[in-house]
């Protein structure tokens, strides 16, 4: 898949994710990155599309037979756990792939705080 038709597909994700213009598309290695505010929560690669997890995305992913994103480096398999390839049956269906990106959001620190710094901010005490 050239650069050009992986950046296409990423638009076209995006458009189903959320209003023109709130999702910016950047290049990511040789696939399209989804970024939402500085966050990066998903990405296009080779084709496919990849959210961001947190446990229970993985979990719910993993249970469809969703892989883990993964690449060839220095003559051994690389698999980065973060990133999920989303099951088809949410990609057919745009209200829970919104619902899908929104989680994977929410699973995606924001630039400048690690997600432990998130989870701390909005933990409660007292």
């Amino acid at each position: 898949m050239t650069s050009e038709a992986t950046r296409g597909l990423a638009l076209d994700f995006a458009s189903q994710i959320a209003p023109a213009g709130s999702i910016d598309i950047r290049r990511f290695f040789g696939g399209s990155a989804l970024v939402r505010n500085g966050a990066q929560f998903g990405f296009v690669m080779k084709g496919t599309l990849y959210l961001r997890v947190d446990e229970a995305m993985r979990a719910e992913f993993e249970a469809d037979g969703s892989e883990p994103f993964s690449y060839s480096a220095a003559g051994r398999e690389v698999t980065v756990r973060r990133y999920y390839a989303v099951p088809a049956h949410v990609i057919d269906d745009p209200a829970l792939l919104r619902s899908y990106a929104e989680r994977a959001l929410h699973a995606t620190p924001t630039p400048g705080h690690r997600l432990s710094d998130t989870m701390l901010a909005v933990t409660s005490f007292g």
